[in-house]
């Protein structure tokens, strides 16, 4: 369960958007969201209207994720840094390959992660993932995190073909 568990996610994308809104949904504490320039961490959360301002920011204003801390009292931004040093029962990679090394892990272990799911494509290097393995945690590889995502493409590819047109609840 995600209820009470605080969750670091990298990346402000559609998979970091869409990870942070089924983790919202399911009584998690999203705390953080980067691009290639930092990260913002809001200790308070990032709930369902803080996230729908985050999907205009990037979809449609094609801003900056450090604007978030410019809009929300609390929320401070870390430039040129990752996320992998605030504390959490749950670790979301979603930005990009390679993105959290063996030292990022370590801290991740220390701080009491429990968890690391994957969303991008091999954002774990090596070491990182021998350390998850070593110290017994839950770790899924994007590869099985994101296989739902691969197959709802499938789907979709098929509902256009057949002209089909499922609601965003059926294909949940």
């Amino acid at each position: 369960s995600f209820n009470g568990k605080t969750v670091v996610i990298s990346g402000s994308g559609n998979v970091a958007q869409y990870a942070a809104q089924k983790v919202i949904e399911l009584g998690g504490k999203v705390v953080t969201l980067s691009d290639s320039k930092g990260y913002v961490h809001d200790p308070a959360g990032i709930d369902v209207d803080k996230l729908s301002w985050i999907m205009d920011l990037k979809n449609n204003r094609r801003g900056r994720i450090s604007e978030y801390a410019d809009h929300f009292e609390g929320a401070t931004f870390h430039a040129g840094d990752s996320p992998w040093g605030v504390s959490c029962d749950v670790a979301m990679p979603c930005e990009t390959q390679n993105e959290l090394n063996g030292d990022q892990a370590a801290t991740l272990l220390s701080n009491g992660v429990i968890c690391v799911a994957e969303g991008a494509n091999m954002p774990s290097t090596p070491e990182a993932i021998e350390a998850f393995h070593n110290a017994k945690i839950l770790f899924s590889p994007g590869k099985a995190s994101n296989a739902g995502g691969v197959a709802t493409s499938g789907l979709e590819m098929s509902q256009n073909s057949l002209r089909l047109s499922w609601s965003r609840e059926e294909v949940d």
